[in-house]
């Protein structure tokens, strides 16, 4: 066994690992300090990094400590007791209320030395818990499904109480009841019921489309559209009027683009917020509806899709204290969730954070957020300015639109700030010669940048029913694999008839990312002049994967599939 040396404090559970040698007592000095500053548990920190296996850990601790292992495979995790515990309880201390007997409440745990949270819970529950030790790697997926159910489960609501359910509409001014009239129930219970099962289905917008003859509804789901509705085609203005009514539109107004929104409440912990837009086209407005779900943002840096030296590089600069992290990408590529974790993870009493945004898509509790107001002269330059007047130490701006805004944002940066923004570009290197497109002059760049990041959504292979794919040798080295891995090479595709779990073979999303720090000749390059193709070529020389490098790590994953990086990634 690893001797452990005096001036390290080391709790029971890093002991135990580093005597039977599943890390040494360098790593894991290193790791606990990067947990810590990642604002996540040290076992977490070290299984979703792969840096020991879960598995064997348990094993080894049950063994140890005395407590019973258990297998979360075992058991439905949407039926368990959540409620028991309070949700605060179970996301800071990263446990799973498993059963009761008697006055006894059995609590799931992947670090049996974590003794306050059994004080903690004693506490709160009035419960005696019992440890029972499970695998981290099962752990944290068990809980995001049984709070979701926990969640779900209050929305399951029959027909009868779709007339009821909970809605308000929120502008500037404070949220009030939609109520609706007695004769538009039925159309009431229809749009209330649509809402509800895309939120179910986790979908990211809704559309409602009025043509000649058919009135269609579709949702987009993993990136992708398709058609959940066609009422009759004679009740789509009735529709339309009530989604204008509760997302408070002038509902006379027809003929010009709107703007509203509506606040959904499905619990006393869970409320979803849609963002709303009407178009007047030919044979009516069009009504598309986003789904802002606060949660998104707190998937943990882990979940994102990040390779370990990306996610490593993407920590290093936002945990600088000044410089400016910039995210680039299309729209709905997932550079405002990127940006929100980042912030969730320096969100802490000692920083003052403000954003501005265009509009405001998650809320954060503990951030400034900013509504950005054009037409009140309140643009995002505007806002900057006065951020920088308020003591800041975190500053997100939506989107780099204009010089102006350029120009604040880099000099804040230089000025012992940190900046986050996103701007619309392909790729990182690309970034770099917009910035100098816009009047941003080569030097502020090169002091200014910390790192650029472009990304990319692709959809998940789901991994109840996916495939192994077979393709001919041409086809896998003109997409990129080496001629000396193909041999090796196992890639899946989807099965597009699907299964219960997914739709059409895919369930859920994972990024794909180009994560560039400037290196001195990427600087020297930047201020003789060079253009986008001389700073590709550079970033590949330096080893820096580009979006169709880092797909392809996650084809050979098994995370998700050729056809998918084609389609995300293709010029």
């Amino acid at each position: 066994m690893a001797s452990i040396p005096t001036d390290f404090q080391a709790s029971g559970l890093i002991k135990l690992l580093i005597q039977e040698s599943f890390l040494n007592v360098a790593d894991a000095q290193v790791y606990v300090k990067e947990a810590k500053q990642n604002k996540v548990p040290l076992i977490s920190y070290l299984v979703s990094n792969k840096l020991i296996d879960s598995k064997a850990l348990a094993s080894k601790a049950s063994v140890e400590f005395g407590f019973p292992f258990f297998d979360l495979d075992a058991i439905d995790c949407r039926t368990l007791p959540i409620s028991l515990i309070n949700e605060k309880l179970i996301r800071k201390h990263h446990v799973l209320p498993l059963f009761t007997r008697g006055k006894t409440l059995f609590i799931a745990v992947s670090d049996p030395t974590n003794h306050q949270a059994v004080e903690d819970i004693k506490f709160q529950s009035l419960l005696r818990p019992e440890i029972i030790l499970v695998e981290e790697g099962k752990l944290g997926k068990a809980i995001e499904v049984a709070l979701e159910a926990n969640d779900t489960s209050m929305i399951d609501l029959l027909d009868s109480d779709l007339d009821n359910l909970n809605v308000e509409g929120a502008g500037d001014e404070d949220a009030v009841d939609i109520k609706p009239e007695s004769d538009e129930a039925p159309i009431v219970r229809f749009v209330n019921k649509i809402l509800l099962d895309a939120i179910k289905k986790g979908v990211s917008d809704i559309h409602m489309e009025p043509y000649e003859k058919i009135f269609r509804i579709r949702y987009r789901g993993d990136g992708m559209l398709y058609v959940v509705a066609t009422p009759p085609s004679n009740v789509s203005t009735r529709i339309i009027s009530r989604v204008k009514v509760m997302s408070r539109m002038d509902i006379a107004e027809r003929r010009v683009p709107q703007d509203g929104r509506i606040k959904m409440i499905l619990s006393k912990n869970r409320a979803i917020d849609f963002r709303v837009n009407t178009c007047p086209t030919l044979f009516g407005e069009k009504v598309v509806l986003r789904i802002l779900d606060p949660t998104s943002a707190q998937l943990g840096i882990e979940k994102l899709g990040f390779e370990p030296d990306q996610q490593e590089l993407f920590l290093k600069a936002i945990n600088k204290p000044y410089g400016l992290v910039l995210v680039t990408g299309p729209t709905g590529s997932g550079k405002t969730v990127s940006l929100y974790t980042g912030l969730n993870i320096l969100n802490s009493i000692d920083r003052n954070i403000s954003t501005a945004e265009d509009p405001v898509e998650i809320t954060v509790e503990g951030i400034n957020q900013v509504n950005v107001n054009v037409k009140a002269g309140l643009t995002f330059a505007t806002a900057l300015r006065a951020f920088l007047r308020q003591d800041p130490d975190v500053i997100m701006v939506g989107e780099i639109r204009d010089l102006e805004t350029a120009d604040i944002a880099v000099k804040a940066a230089q000025t012992g700030h940190l900046v986050l923004s996103t701007l619309h570009t392909n790729d990182a290197p690309q970034t770099l010669n917009r910035l100098m497109q816009m009047g941003v002059a080569p030097f502020n760049i090169v002091s200014a940048v910390n790192l650029i990041m472009a990304q990319r959504l692709a959809r998940r292979l789901c991994q109840y029913c996916k495939k192994e794919a077979h393709f001919p040798e041409n086809i896998l080295l003109s997409a990129g694999f080496k001629k000396e891995e193909l041999e090796t090479l196992g890639i899946f595709q989807p099965n597009t008839d699907g299964c219960e779990h997914c739709n059409q073979g895919y369930k859920g999303r994972v990024g794909i990312y180009q994560v560039m720090t400037l290196s001195e000749a990427m600087r020297t390059m930047i201020l003789e002049g060079g253009n986008a193709l001389q700073l590709t070529a550079l970033a590949k020389a330096e080893g820096i994967n580009d979006l169709r490098a880092s797909g392809l790590n996650k084809v050979r994953q098994g995370i998700t599939s050729l056809e998918e990086i084609d389609r995300v990634t293709k010029e």
